[in-house]
């Protein structure tokens, strides 16, 4: 137990170093670090100087380039930000998805035509049918009963109820058990759209979790502007590329009238009216990229993406057979750009240009990648938090962990003497191994979260409490200092794994069913039990071993 050979102590060595220098960015600011901030696309004069300066900081950094940049996470009531509550509307989930289905109903109906033109009008979450014949009846509901689709990706519950309703009539409906699968499956597509708009890169703390089987929260720590993220998804995300008649003459007739079948007309950013195909040619889901790109000609913010094979070749296909005519790229009803066509676009290679900021062109990007929504988001609450409010909260956690360590450290060096500052040293050891561990996961701390690291320094000097009682038995019934530190260990260390892997249970369960803060509290807790272990049972032994090596006392005084 006290033999530790040179790979042993170069692994702790290791470990140590490694968990230090993953610590030791949280004592330094961005800018010493070579972080460059984020462009928040802001015009102001004072917004752009002070973007300008933190660009310089960041610039003129000497913080090697190989050594990690990663910081602790600090969650919304810690730096402030934005906290959104959102619903989803399970009837509207209902009626979008049978919305869906219409088209298929209409063509499966109209193979041999047993109903009347036009397609019959949905009423919100039900679809009537009339036929043209009673005899019909029976052939109908076996043709809608095949293309009953179910619910999720595994397939169960159907999403359609058909019945009769008259001789000649059939109601297709969603079901209320129906419509309330439609909403559990929905919310778990929408967390997903949701996650890669606000955070398309992966690298943000954003907090996005259900509650309950219809509502989403949403918390994003250092965002001072819930508007910015209200806007992203309040759009559908809906994009299609349609063909689009510019003449003036046939935009005219169609405001004088209404626009000829298979034609609608929009407007553009600047409010231009536009005649617009209503069959797309590609739409979104043809979309394989997007991202911020730059405008070839002025160098202004962008929106670069790139089609799918189908999309490419269907888009190329279009391009190449009606040069001179214009396009439309449609984003939720709304004409994002017109170019007219000068030649073919082969690749699958689109731009679009418009009068963007680079936060407008990044948000954008991450609105078209994403996809589209379900449903809408109903937003039933909204808070936002002040950093000061998280700066006071920092503080004192800061001042209650510190106190908490100073009495740990005096109890530990009277009651059991240098053994015990041993112990403390390996306490130290443990604290930073716990913020090397948040920072290099990229896990974020809440006020819980600081909490569990305020247990964690009384779970670690639990742990060498128990070894240092059971080197005093041992001491007492006549062993010598290092058979009493060797049988310590080993009699205490059943009793301590047994401790820590029923603590270590119960964070697990915490963070499987806790939500927000709780999970907070049970990541600095469960990564806490691992160090503690680790700096208890295996550094503080290792220094206990070298000073018994060292000095060969003949009695710990202890």
């Amino acid at each position: 137990m006290l033999n530790f050979p040179g790979w042993k102590v170069a692994l702790i060595a290791i470990v140590l170093l490694w968990g230090g220098l993953l610590a030791l960015p949280n004592a330094f600011s961005d800018g010493f670090l070579g972080i460059e901030p984020v462009d928040t696309g802001a015009n102001d004069a004072q917004s752009v100087a002070q973007y300008e300066q933190q660009m310089a900081e960041a610039e003129s950094s000497w913080w090697p380039s190989f050594l990690p940049t990663s910081k602790v996470n600090l969650g919304l009531d810690l730096q402030g930000g934005v906290y959104l509550l959102t619903e989803i509307d399970p009837e509207e989930v209902a009626a979008n998805r049978l919305e869906t289905i219409q088209a298929d109903i209409v063509q499966v109906l109209n193979q041999q035509p047993i109903i009347k033109r036009p397609q019959p009008e949905q009423q919100g979450t039900r679809l009537p049918i009339t036929l043209n014949n009673a005899e019909d009846m029976d052939d109908a509901i076996r043709r809608l009963r095949r293309i009953n689709p179910t619910i999720g990706a595994v397939g169960g519950q159907k999403v359609l109820t058909i019945e009769r309703n008259g001789e000649r009539q059939i109601e297709v409906r969603v079901s209320d058990d129906a419509m309330n699968a439609l909403a559990s499956d929905a919310q778990e597509k929408m967390i997903e759209i949701i996650r890669r708009r606000l955070d398309p890169d992966g690298v943000s703390e954003i907090g996005i979790t259900p509650q309950g089987e219809t509502r989403i929260v949403i918390e994003a720590p250092g965002e001072a502007d819930p508007r910015r993220i209200k806007d992203i998804l309040s759009q559908a995300g809906r994009m299609t590329f349609n063909m689009a008649n510019s003449d003036p003459s046939a935009i005219r007739a169609a405001q004088a009238a209404r626009p000829r079948p298979g034609w609608e007309l929009l407007e553009d950013d600047n409010g231009m009216p536009l005649l617009v195909n209503r069959t797309p040619v590609v739409t979104g889901s043809d979309i394989a990229t997007a991202n911020q790109g730059r405008d070839p000609d002025d160098n202004s913010p962008a929106v670069d993406f790139r089609l799918s094979g189908g999309g490419a070749e269907r888009f190329g296909r279009t391009t190449a057979n009606n040069r001179g005519e214009v396009f439309a790229i449609v984003l939720d009803g709304r004409v994002m750009s017109a170019p007219r066509i000068n030649e073919p676009i082969w690749g699958g290679n689109v731009q679009i240009t418009g009068q963007f900021t680079m936060q407008e062109a990044q948000d954008l990007a991450a609105i078209i990648e994403a996809g589209e929504l379900p449903a809408k988001l109903n937003f039933i609450e909204e808070r936002t938090v002040g950093p000061g409010l998280g700066a006071d909260s920092i503080k004192a956690g800061t001042r209650a962990s510190i106190i908490g360590l100073v009495l740990v450290a005096v109890f530990m060096i009277l009651a059991y003497g240098l053994v015990g500052g041993f112990a403390v040293g390996s306490l130290f050891a443990n604290i930073v191994l716990i913020l090397g561990a948040l920072s290099g996961l990229g896990a974020t701390l809440t006020l819980p979260g600081i909490a569990g690291i305020v247990l964690t320094i009384g779970m670690a000097v639990d742990a060498n409490v128990i070894v240092f009682e059971r080197i005093r038995e041992e001491q007492r019934s006549g062993r010598s200092p290092a058979t009493a530190v060797i049988a310590g260990y080993e009699r205490a260390l059943a009793t301590i794994l047994d401790a820590n892997i029923t603590t270590f249970i119960a964070a697990a369960i915490l963070y499987m069913l806790g939500s927000g803060p709780v999970k907070g509290f049970a990541v600095t807790l469960a990564i806490g039990i691992v160090t503690s272990v680790f700096t208890a049972f295996v550094v503080t032994r290792w220094f206990t071993a070298m000073w018994l090596k060292t000095m060969k006392p003949r009695r710990l005084a202890i």
